[in-house]
């Protein structure tokens, strides 16, 4: 049966001076060990093993959950040769590395494993990343489809109108992506074909072009494409090879988005003026105008 010997009331009330000169008493008869092993209690049984952040990766998780980041891949990963739940942890590993501490697919193998604390993932290699990576290309539209719906509801978007416009951006190098993969392809076939001709890969997207929205028509450039709704949320975005028309530029953004929007796709030179403006209001002021 419990016997209470002192009550020493309440712990925000206490009196800390007279608890210490008690301690200091009771300790006179203590050897300096003791006296020391008995202020520590349990302390001396713990011991740490590992630690690590947690903040940014906890928020972002949270955000990536709520989006519906999380289920559309894992929806998107049902039926094919990974495991949903494996893959879904390891891109968001990624993504979070690269938004809290960017580097390369190699470099987040080791920060996931050490640095940061990232719930239910499991550990990983880079082979596991790159496999993740061409998952995620492989089926980018139905996940960015699922995103997009998830997003839309939780949002409250309106997409009875989408606005969609276009730039380019260059780099500072001494030749394009064609030039760089037309070497590639000689060193490989020793040569040219026999017909003279040599097809370059698709991934060539840095080109040369005469029209230039930075007026640098001396370097190579790609051209960037961004779908928003009239309230300004973005929906998708586009990398072309530097000199694709505008035209294809359409006819693509037009495909893409054919399965997400109902409504009329309206393409112009001025998004960042018109943005918010009704569709009939904006048609009157814009310089190019495209109904799709």
């Amino acid at each position: 049966m419990a016997k209470v010997i002192h009550n020493f009331g309440r712990a925000d009330k206490v009196d800390k001076a007279a608890l210490g000169r008690l301690v200091g008493s009771i300790s006179r008869f203590l050897d300096p060990d003791q006296a020391v092993a008995a202020t520590r209690g349990d302390a001396a049984d713990v011991q740490i093993v590992d630690a690590r952040r947690m903040g940014g990766a906890f928020v972002l998780d949270a955000l990536w959950g709520r989006l519906g980041i999380g289920d559309a891949l894992r929806t998107a990963a049902t039926g094919r040769r990974v495991d949903p739940d494996v893959v879904e942890r390891v891109i968001f590993a990624l993504t979070a590395q690269r938004c809290l501490e960017p580097g390369s697919k190699l470099a987040c193998v080791s920060w996931a494993a050490q640095r940061v604390a990232l719930l239910d993932c499991p550990g990983f290699d880079d082979q596991a990343a790159y496999a993740a990576m061409d998952f995620l290309l492989e089926a980018w539209p139905q996940i960015a489809k699922g995103v997009f719906e998830s997003t839309a509801h939780l949002l409250n978007l309106t997409c009875d109108v989408v606005f969609v416009d276009t730039s380019s951006t260059y780099w500072e190098v001494d030749v394009s992506d064609e030039e760089i993969e037309l070497g590639r392809a000689r060193s490989a076939q020793g040569g040219d074909r026999a017909d003279g001709e040599v097809v370059v890969a698709e991934g060539a997207v840095r080109q040369f072009s005469k029209h230039s929205k930075d007026h640098r028509t001396d370097l190579p450039q790609v051209v960037i494409a961004m779908a928003v709704t009239a309230e300004g949320v973005p929906i998708r975005c586009w990398t072309f090879p530097g000199r694709t028309s505008d035209q294809k530029i359409i006819r693509r953004i037009k495909t893409d988005l054919g399965e997400l929007v109902a409504g009329p796709v309206v393409v112009g030179g001025r998004l960042g003026v018109q943005l918010g403006r009704q569709p009939d209001r904006a048609a009157g002021r814009w310089g190019r105008l495209h109904r799709l």
